[in-house]
Protein backbone atom coordinates (compact mmCIF):
# COMPACT_ATOMS: atom_id res chain seq x y z
CA UNK A 1 0.00 0.00 0.00
CA UNK A 2 1.44 3.40 -0.90
CA UNK A 3 1.91 6.36 1.48
CA UNK A 4 -1.21 8.13 0.27
CA UNK A 5 -3.36 5.11 0.94
CA UNK A 6 -1.79 4.58 4.36
CA UNK A 7 -2.59 8.18 5.23
CA UNK A 8 -6.16 7.72 4.05
CA UNK A 9 -6.44 4.49 6.03
CA UNK A 10 -5.59 6.31 9.28
CA UNK A 11 -7.90 9.26 8.62
CA UNK A 12 -11.09 9.53 10.67
CA UNK A 13 -14.52 9.11 9.13
CA UNK A 14 -16.79 12.11 8.77
CA UNK A 15 -20.45 11.43 9.58
CA UNK A 16 -22.46 13.67 7.26
CA UNK A 17 -25.59 13.09 9.34
CA UNK A 18 -29.23 13.43 8.40
CA UNK A 19 -28.79 16.65 6.44
CA UNK A 20 -26.10 18.91 5.04
CA UNK A 21 -28.35 21.99 5.27
CA UNK A 22 -27.41 24.22 8.26
CA UNK A 23 -30.97 25.54 8.46
CA UNK A 24 -32.41 22.08 9.08
CA UNK A 25 -30.03 21.03 11.84
CA UNK A 26 -31.61 22.80 14.83
CA UNK A 27 -35.20 21.69 14.04
CA UNK A 28 -33.95 18.12 13.57
CA UNK A 29 -32.01 18.37 16.83
CA UNK A 30 -35.14 19.39 18.74
CA UNK A 31 -37.26 16.70 17.06
CA UNK A 32 -34.86 13.84 17.74
CA UNK A 33 -34.06 15.07 21.23
CA UNK A 34 -37.78 14.87 22.07
CA UNK A 35 -38.07 11.40 20.51
CA UNK A 36 -34.94 10.19 22.28
CA UNK A 37 -36.01 11.50 25.71
CA UNK A 38 -39.49 9.99 25.22
CA UNK A 39 -37.96 6.62 24.34
CA UNK A 40 -35.51 6.69 27.26
CA UNK A 41 -38.20 7.69 29.77
CA UNK A 42 -40.74 5.19 28.43
CA UNK A 43 -38.37 2.23 28.40
CA UNK A 44 -36.69 3.24 31.64
CA UNK A 45 -40.02 3.48 33.46
CA UNK A 46 -41.06 0.06 32.17
CA UNK A 47 -37.85 -1.53 33.45
CA UNK A 48 -38.17 0.21 36.84
CA UNK A 49 -41.87 -0.68 37.22
CA UNK A 50 -41.36 -4.35 36.37
CA UNK A 51 -38.39 -4.68 38.71
CA UNK A 52 -40.23 -2.95 41.57
CA UNK A 53 -43.58 -4.72 41.29
CA UNK A 54 -44.03 -8.39 42.33
CA UNK A 55 -47.27 -8.35 40.33
CA UNK A 56 -45.21 -7.98 37.14
CA UNK A 57 -42.89 -10.92 37.59
CA UNK A 58 -44.78 -13.08 35.07
CA UNK A 59 -42.88 -14.38 32.01
CA UNK A 60 -44.41 -11.78 29.69
CA UNK A 61 -43.13 -8.91 31.84
CA UNK A 62 -39.74 -10.57 32.35
CA UNK A 63 -39.28 -10.59 28.57
CA UNK A 64 -40.68 -7.07 28.27
CA UNK A 65 -38.20 -5.72 30.82
CA UNK A 66 -35.32 -7.09 28.76
CA UNK A 67 -36.81 -5.66 25.55
CA UNK A 68 -37.15 -2.23 27.14
CA UNK A 69 -33.60 -2.36 28.48
CA UNK A 70 -32.29 -3.43 25.05
CA UNK A 71 -34.28 -0.62 23.37
CA UNK A 72 -32.94 1.91 25.85
CA UNK A 73 -29.36 0.88 25.07
CA UNK A 74 -30.04 0.49 21.34
CA UNK A 75 -31.08 4.12 20.86
CA UNK A 76 -28.24 5.35 23.08
CA UNK A 77 -25.64 3.79 20.78
CA UNK A 78 -26.47 6.13 17.87
CA UNK A 79 -28.80 8.99 18.84
CA UNK A 80 -26.55 10.95 21.29
CA UNK A 81 -23.77 11.05 18.68
CA UNK A 82 -26.29 12.10 16.03
CA UNK A 83 -27.60 14.91 18.28
CA UNK A 84 -24.08 16.13 19.02
CA UNK A 85 -23.18 16.13 15.32
CA UNK A 86 -26.26 18.20 14.45
CA UNK A 87 -24.79 21.06 16.49
CA UNK A 88 -21.04 20.40 16.18
CA UNK A 89 -18.67 21.49 13.44
CA UNK A 90 -16.41 18.47 13.95
CA UNK A 91 -18.39 15.35 13.01
CA UNK A 92 -15.43 12.98 12.80
CA UNK A 93 -15.19 9.51 14.31
CA UNK A 94 -12.17 7.19 14.31
CA UNK A 95 -12.17 3.74 12.74
CA UNK A 96 -12.01 2.21 16.24
CA UNK A 97 -14.95 4.37 17.33
CA UNK A 98 -16.85 3.28 14.22
CA UNK A 99 -16.28 -0.40 14.89
CA UNK A 100 -17.27 -0.08 18.56
CA UNK A 101 -20.46 1.75 17.60
CA UNK A 102 -21.26 -0.87 14.97
CA UNK A 103 -20.60 -3.72 17.40
CA UNK A 104 -23.10 -2.54 19.98
CA UNK A 105 -25.58 -1.40 17.34
CA UNK A 106 -25.68 -4.84 15.72
CA UNK A 107 -25.66 -6.69 19.04
CA UNK A 108 -28.55 -4.71 20.52
CA UNK A 109 -30.53 -4.71 17.27
CA UNK A 110 -30.36 -8.50 17.03
CA UNK A 111 -31.22 -8.79 20.74
CA UNK A 112 -34.36 -6.77 19.99
CA UNK A 113 -35.19 -9.11 17.12
CA UNK A 114 -34.80 -12.26 19.23
CA UNK A 115 -36.73 -10.82 22.19
CA UNK A 116 -39.64 -9.81 19.96
CA UNK A 117 -39.78 -13.41 18.72
CA UNK A 118 -39.64 -14.73 22.31
CA UNK A 119 -42.52 -12.42 23.31
CA UNK A 120 -44.60 -13.60 20.36
CA UNK A 121 -43.97 -17.21 21.38
CA UNK A 122 -44.98 -16.36 24.96
CA UNK A 123 -48.32 -14.96 23.77
CA UNK A 124 -48.82 -17.96 21.49
CA UNK A 125 -48.36 -20.40 24.38
CA UNK A 126 -50.59 -18.33 26.67
CA UNK A 127 -53.48 -18.34 24.18
CA UNK A 128 -53.13 -21.69 22.45
CA UNK A 129 -51.86 -23.81 25.39
CA UNK A 130 -53.05 -22.08 28.58
CA UNK A 131 -53.06 -25.28 30.66
CA UNK A 132 -49.37 -25.90 29.89
CA UNK A 133 -48.29 -22.26 30.09
CA UNK A 134 -46.63 -22.53 33.51
CA UNK A 135 -44.35 -25.37 32.38
CA UNK A 136 -43.67 -24.18 28.83
CA UNK A 137 -42.85 -20.64 30.00
CA UNK A 138 -41.23 -21.41 33.35
CA UNK A 139 -38.62 -19.09 34.80
CA UNK A 140 -35.88 -21.41 33.56
CA UNK A 141 -37.28 -21.36 30.01
CA UNK A 142 -37.60 -17.56 30.02
CA UNK A 143 -34.06 -17.18 31.34
CA UNK A 144 -32.80 -19.53 28.61
CA UNK A 145 -34.65 -17.55 25.91
CA UNK A 146 -33.25 -14.24 27.13
CA UNK A 147 -29.75 -15.65 27.60
CA UNK A 148 -29.81 -17.12 24.10
CA UNK A 149 -30.96 -13.78 22.66
CA UNK A 150 -28.08 -11.88 24.27
CA UNK A 151 -25.49 -14.57 23.43
CA UNK A 152 -26.52 -15.01 19.79
CA UNK A 153 -26.65 -11.25 19.22
CA UNK A 154 -23.12 -10.67 20.53
CA UNK A 155 -21.69 -13.59 18.57
CA UNK A 156 -23.42 -12.25 15.44
CA UNK A 157 -22.04 -8.77 16.04
CA UNK A 158 -18.51 -10.00 16.79
CA UNK A 159 -18.46 -12.02 13.55
CA UNK A 160 -19.48 -9.00 11.48
CA UNK A 161 -17.03 -6.64 13.18
CA UNK A 162 -14.12 -9.04 12.62
CA UNK A 163 -14.90 -8.98 8.90
CA UNK A 164 -15.39 -5.19 8.84
CA UNK A 165 -12.09 -4.60 10.66
CA UNK A 166 -10.19 -6.30 7.81
CA UNK A 167 -11.49 -3.88 5.16
CA UNK A 168 -9.36 -1.14 3.65
CA UNK A 169 -10.82 2.36 3.31
CA UNK A 170 -8.68 4.21 0.84
CA UNK A 171 -11.28 6.42 -0.86
CA UNK A 172 -13.44 9.18 0.60
CA UNK A 173 -14.03 8.93 4.36
CA UNK A 174 -17.28 10.89 4.26
CA UNK A 175 -20.08 8.63 5.51
CA UNK A 176 -23.54 9.73 4.23
CA UNK A 177 -25.23 8.61 7.45
CA UNK A 178 -25.68 9.65 11.08
CA UNK A 179 -23.76 6.65 12.43
CA UNK A 180 -21.36 3.95 11.24
CA UNK A 181 -23.51 1.39 9.46
CA UNK A 182 -22.78 -1.55 7.18
CA UNK A 183 -23.92 -0.35 3.79
CA UNK A 184 -22.43 3.19 3.77
CA UNK A 185 -19.06 1.90 4.98
CA UNK A 186 -19.00 -0.95 2.48
CA UNK A 187 -19.47 1.57 -0.32
CA UNK A 188 -16.39 3.47 0.91
CA UNK A 189 -14.20 0.38 1.01
CA UNK A 190 -11.72 -0.47 -1.72
CA UNK A 191 -11.58 -4.11 -0.53
CA UNK A 192 -13.56 -7.02 -1.87
CA UNK A 193 -16.81 -6.91 0.16
CA UNK A 194 -18.51 -9.94 -1.39
CA UNK A 195 -17.79 -12.12 1.65
CA UNK A 196 -19.49 -9.61 3.96
CA UNK A 197 -22.48 -9.36 1.64
CA UNK A 198 -22.74 -13.15 1.67
CA UNK A 199 -22.57 -13.11 5.47
CA UNK A 200 -25.43 -10.60 5.64
CA UNK A 201 -27.64 -12.66 3.34
CA UNK A 202 -26.97 -15.94 5.18
CA UNK A 203 -26.11 -15.58 8.85
CA UNK A 204 -27.83 -12.19 9.00
CA UNK A 205 -31.03 -13.71 7.64
CA UNK A 206 -30.96 -16.31 10.42
CA UNK A 207 -31.10 -13.67 13.16
CA UNK A 208 -33.50 -11.25 11.44
CA UNK A 209 -35.74 -13.01 8.91
CA UNK A 210 -36.21 -16.18 10.98
CA UNK A 211 -37.53 -14.34 14.08
CA UNK A 212 -39.78 -12.26 11.82
CA UNK A 213 -41.30 -15.39 10.26
CA UNK A 214 -41.71 -16.93 13.72
CA UNK A 215 -43.56 -13.83 14.90
CA UNK A 216 -45.88 -13.91 11.88
CA UNK A 217 -46.58 -17.61 12.43
CA UNK A 218 -47.26 -17.05 16.15
CA UNK A 219 -49.66 -14.18 15.54
CA UNK A 220 -51.36 -16.15 12.77
CA UNK A 221 -52.06 -18.95 15.26
CA UNK A 222 -53.17 -16.40 17.86
CA UNK A 223 -55.55 -14.79 15.36
CA UNK A 224 -57.12 -18.17 14.62
CA UNK A 225 -57.69 -18.72 18.34
CA UNK A 226 -59.05 -15.19 18.84
CA UNK A 227 -61.65 -15.63 16.11
CA UNK A 228 -63.11 -18.53 18.09
CA UNK A 229 -63.70 -16.40 21.20
CA UNK A 230 -67.41 -16.27 22.12
CA UNK A 231 -67.33 -12.59 23.09
CA UNK A 232 -67.44 -10.05 20.26
CA UNK A 233 -65.88 -7.35 22.47
CA UNK A 234 -63.12 -9.80 23.45
CA UNK A 235 -62.39 -10.52 19.78
CA UNK A 236 -62.25 -6.82 18.94
CA UNK A 237 -59.97 -6.06 21.87
CA UNK A 238 -57.63 -8.93 20.98
CA UNK A 239 -57.57 -7.95 17.30
CA UNK A 240 -56.76 -4.35 18.25
CA UNK A 241 -53.89 -5.46 20.48
CA UNK A 242 -52.47 -7.92 17.94
CA UNK A 243 -52.87 -5.36 15.16
CA UNK A 244 -50.86 -2.71 17.02
CA UNK A 245 -48.16 -5.28 17.88
CA UNK A 246 -47.88 -6.39 14.26
CA UNK A 247 -47.79 -2.80 13.00
CA UNK A 248 -44.71 -2.00 15.10
CA UNK A 249 -43.10 -5.38 14.34
CA UNK A 250 -43.71 -4.81 10.62
CA UNK A 251 -42.18 -1.33 10.81
CA UNK A 252 -39.10 -2.66 12.61
CA UNK A 253 -38.43 -5.70 10.44
CA UNK A 254 -39.61 -4.10 7.21
CA UNK A 255 -37.14 -1.23 7.43
CA UNK A 256 -34.30 -3.48 8.65
CA UNK A 257 -34.80 -5.90 5.74
CA UNK A 258 -35.10 -3.02 3.25
CA UNK A 259 -31.76 -1.53 4.38
CA UNK A 260 -29.58 -4.59 4.83
CA UNK A 261 -30.89 -7.26 2.48
CA UNK A 262 -29.96 -5.59 -0.78
CA UNK A 263 -26.70 -5.42 -2.74
CA UNK A 264 -24.41 -2.60 -1.69
CA UNK A 265 -24.45 -1.28 -5.26
CA UNK A 266 -28.21 -0.61 -4.96
CA UNK A 267 -28.00 1.15 -1.60
CA UNK A 268 -29.31 4.75 -1.67
CA UNK A 269 -28.05 6.92 1.19
CA UNK A 270 -31.11 9.16 1.55
CA UNK A 271 -33.63 6.32 1.61
CA UNK A 272 -31.32 4.34 3.88
CA UNK A 273 -31.19 7.15 6.44
CA UNK A 274 -34.97 7.49 6.54
CA UNK A 275 -35.49 3.74 6.95
CA UNK A 276 -32.80 3.57 9.63
CA UNK A 277 -34.51 6.29 11.68
CA UNK A 278 -37.61 4.08 11.78
CA UNK A 279 -35.93 1.16 13.55
CA UNK A 280 -33.32 3.07 15.55
CA UNK A 281 -35.54 5.84 16.97
CA UNK A 282 -39.24 5.37 16.23
CA UNK A 283 -39.89 1.71 17.08
CA UNK A 284 -37.87 1.77 20.36
CA UNK A 285 -40.01 4.76 21.39
CA UNK A 286 -43.27 3.02 20.37
CA UNK A 287 -42.53 -0.33 22.04
CA UNK A 288 -43.34 0.84 25.60
CA UNK A 289 -46.65 2.31 24.43
CA UNK A 290 -47.66 -0.69 22.33
CA UNK A 291 -46.55 -3.48 24.66
CA UNK A 292 -47.05 -2.10 28.13
CA UNK A 293 -48.29 1.42 28.83
CA UNK A 294 -51.83 0.44 27.74
CA UNK A 295 -51.72 -2.52 30.15
CA UNK A 296 -53.66 -1.98 33.41
CA UNK A 297 -51.16 -4.00 35.47
CA UNK A 298 -48.29 -1.86 34.20
CA UNK A 299 -50.27 1.33 34.76
CA UNK A 300 -50.90 0.27 38.35
CA UNK A 301 -47.22 -0.53 38.86
CA UNK A 302 -46.23 2.87 37.47
CA UNK A 303 -48.67 4.66 39.79
CA UNK A 304 -47.22 2.71 42.71
CA UNK A 305 -43.71 3.60 41.55
CA UNK A 306 -44.49 7.32 41.55
CA UNK A 307 -46.49 7.34 44.79
CA UNK A 308 -44.14 5.04 46.68
CA UNK A 309 -46.94 2.58 47.46
CA UNK A 310 -45.96 -1.09 47.55
CA UNK A 311 -47.95 -3.30 45.20
CA UNK A 312 -48.25 -7.03 45.67
CA UNK A 313 -49.19 -9.84 43.33
CA UNK A 314 -52.62 -9.91 44.98
CA UNK A 315 -53.31 -6.41 43.65
CA UNK A 316 -52.96 -7.60 40.07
Amino acid sequence: MDAANESSEGAPFILLGLTTSPGQRRPLFVLFLVLYVAGILGNGLIVAAIRASPALHAPMYFLLAHLSFADLCFTSVTVPKMLANLLAHDRSISLAGCLIQMYFFFALGVTDSCLLAAMAYDRYVAIRHPLHYATRMSRAVCTALVGTAWLVSHLHSLLHILFMARLSFCASHQVPHFFCDHQPLLRLSCSDTRHIQLLIFTEGAAVVVSPFLLILASYGAIAAAVLRLPSVSGRLRAVSTCGSHLAVVGLFYGTVIAVYFQPTSRYEAERGRVATVMYTVVTPMLNPVIYSLRNRDVQGALRALFTGRRISAADS
